[in-house]
């Protein structure tokens, strides 16, 4: 591939490991933040120490506090900011936009109200004249493990295979591995949902359980992915791959996630407001929480383990006594799809 111009937009861990991949590709990548500060410290120190304190980008690798020059005649732009602001910043892009770039997305959750996936949210916002299409880049990927150069497979997932390939052709190297899907409900719903299961996983092992019950967690956690996936319009076999069940492994067990280390806390009873301060980054597996749960109530899907989550978070409900309840549900057929 000849070499392309791209802009990240979101300077956070993710958006910043994803930065120095495309760099290692050869490729022209400019990163757009709002933060003065942090934009300064790229340019001038190439670090991004609140996010990746030791990782030392490379002096091409140029931040923008300007959305309109970052994205001044793009092949690619790629969001990596969290879900509460993608159709804020995409109404930004789509007003200060000149060229048709190929969006790509890198974000994991659904919009609160609307439960919509970010595909969606992108595909309403920004205007067809100013995107050749839409693709979803997702799957088991710690961004401190591929700053390092460590071994990551993920997915880039389009209905349309060339724009596929195109972001798959874009990022592969020695150490980053892209294969192509063209279930993007699936890839998405995924992605977001996993983020909830990380949550009681964490939760489980600050209350000190073991590892039966973090096998239990995920293996039923992804029979209710998968079945809230299935109603929106999701292929089964997706949830298998690696955006279902590797990225769950991979959220669900690791302490590099910010999900796991929220649940984490909540099980050894720290309240949540102190959680979120503390961690001082979004925590997506709360707020999806909620959505999943709305959007589950809507579909008639039965999500046990994510309503036991919400009513933990959203009702205050007490931990051990959810845990019990959970457990003590009707007896049924491992393989009945409920």
């Amino acid at each position: 591939m000849k070499k392309q111009k791209i802009a990240i937009l979101g300077p956070g861990s993710w958006g910043t490991a994803l930065a120095q991949s495309l760099n290692d590709n050869g490729h022209d990548v400019r990163v757009w933040g709002n933060i003065p500060e942090q934009i300064e410290e790229i340019n001038t120190h190439h670090t991004n120490k609140r996010y990746l304190p030791d990782l030392v980008l490379d002096e091409n690798i140029i931040a923008y506090n300007d959305l309109a020059e970052a994205i001044e005649d793009v092949d690619a732009v790629l969001f990596v900011i969290p879900t509460k602001v993608i159709r804020l910043v995409a109404k930004q892009f789509n007003k200060v936009a000149r060229n048709t770039p190929m969006i790509i997305h890198a974000s994991k959750g659904l919009e609160q109200g609307t439960h919509e996936r970010i595909s969606t949210i992108l595909k309403e916002t920004i205007d067809k004249s100013k995107r050749k299409d839409v693709v979803v880049l997702s799957g088991p990927s710690h961004a401190e493990e591929v700053a390092v150069r460590d071994i990551t497979t993920i997915s880039a997932a389009c209905e349309n295979e060339v724009s596929a390939k195109y972001v798959q052709e874009l990022f592969m190297n020695a150490y980053f591995r892209i294969y192509t899907n063209h279930d993007v409900i699936g890839v998405e719903t995924a992605g977001a949902l996993k983020n909830i299961i990380a949550v009681g996983a964490g939760a489980l092992h600050g209350l000190g359980y073991g590892d039966n019950a973090k096998a239990a967690i995920i293996t039923r956690g992804l029979a209710e992915i998968t079945r809230l996936g299935v109603a929106m319009g999701a292929d089964p076999l997706t949830y298998m791959g690696l955006s279902g069940v590797g990225d769950l492994i991979v959220t669900g067990t690791s302490i590099h996630s910010r999900n796991w280390r929220a649940g984490d806390a909540l099980g050894r009873g720290e309240k949540l407001e102190d959680i979120e301060k503390n961690m001082g980054m979004i925590i997506e597996g709360v707020s999806t929480t909620k959505a999943a749960y709305e959007l589950a109530q809507s579909l008639n899907v039965e999500m046990p383990i994510t309503e036991t989550i919400y009513n933990v978070i959203y009702n205050h409900v007490d931990i051990k006594e959810a845990i019990i309840a959970l457990m003590l549900r009707e007896a049924r057929p491992e393989n009945e799809f409920k």
